[in-house]
């Protein structure tokens, strides 16, 4: 594969060395829409409860997703034994009509895992994966040596391949050299980037206009704005509970009526920012249950809100007219 003089040098010879042997043409994916990242359902005794998440599914089947992503942030992966990230993927993809896209986060630590976690779950009924950047080692996590680490994934896999830079919980930033790099790989479709950073996001659009690489907003606190620097869609957690007010978002600013989107982002913000950075994923469970979805406990060591908490969340979804 010819690389681009547009590349920075420092990442030349490690994307030259990882595309060394030229992958297949894999498949393109049309990624435009909303996904909700699915909160892992779990019982009373936190084991996983797969009926919950097919009952979740099956209520979201008349919200206009373009598809949804399992095992995301909010799905509390790091607490998933590898059978049970899996068994969620068959589970899912059971419940699933066809026409409904899979993304199933395989990202591990390291370069191998990745690679195995990704080829089981292309056979489980993945339709992409959904790779996040290993970050235990971070100040090892050079461009050069992300480069690589995707390079070899996508090589591998059977399936699309869709970067994540989600540095709030990893501490890492995806760089934008290797971003721009990886973009050239045939099997590597796109970026969900939650990092927030427009300026970014716009210039990851730009520069990548070229390629069959598409963006997607990785919060609904800031969707009206990806898609104003052109992004395809995005991947929030607040689909999980706001799913059609999320579609109806994305649907006024493919129609250019950005007043009328402006207003309804505006609403968004507040509980969007409740569910993420604020209260995290047993807020996201707690407000999906007022919503007619079942949240259910969190595993260990994540921790139930207090009646305090879970009033502040209430006010902040009855404040924007939500409740």
């Amino acid at each position: 594969m010819a690389l681009s003089t547009r590349l920075a040098s420092p990442l030349r010879p490690a994307l030259r060395r990882a595309l060394s042997t030229p992958p297949g043409p894999g498949p393109t994916l049309d990624l435009a829409g909303i996904f909700p990242p699915l909160a892992t359902p779990f019982s009373p005794t936190q084991e996983v409860d797969y009926a919950q998440l097919e009952g979740n599914l099956r209520r979201y089947a008349g919200i206009p997703f373009r598809g949804f992503v399992v095992q995301g942030s909010n799905g509390e992966q790091p607490y998933l034994a590898p059978r049970e990230r899996l068994e969620v993927v068959r589970c899912a993809r059971r419940a699933l009509p066809r026409d409904r896209l899979l993304l199933a986060g395989s990202g591990c630590e390291a370069t191998q895992a990745t690679i195995e976690m990704t080829v089981s779950m292309a056979e489980a009924g993945a339709d992409a994966a959904l790779v996040v950047t290993p970050c235990y080692y971070r100040g090892a996590m050079t461009g050069a040596a992300l480069v690589r680490h995707y390079a070899e994934v996508a090589e591998a896999s059977p399936i699309p391949v869709v970067l994540y830079s989600v540095p709030a919980n990893t501490g890492l930033d995806l760089p934008l050299e290797a971003v721009l790099a990886l973009a050239q790989h045939p099997n590597i479709v796109g970026l969900k980037d939650s990092g927030g950073d427009i300026t970014r996001l716009g210039l990851i659009v730009h520069k990548t206009r070229r390629e069959d690489f598409q963006v997607l907003a990785g919060s609904a606190g800031f969707l009206l704005a990806s898609y104003a620097v052109g992004a395809a869609g995005g991947v929030c957690a607040l689909a999980n509970v706001l799913g059609a007010p999320l579609c109806q978002l994305e649907r006024l600013c493919r129609e250019g009526r950005w007043q009328e989107a402006r207003d309804l982002q505006h609403r968004l913000i507040e509980p969007n920012a409740a569910v993420t950075r604020r209260f995290g994923i047993p807020g996201l469970k707690k407000a999906m249950e007022w919503f007619g979805y079942y949240g259910g406990p969190c595993r260990a060591p994540l921790a139930p809100l207090s009646p305090a908490q879970v009033e502040e969340l209430r006010e902040t979804f009855s404040a924007n007219g939500w409740l």
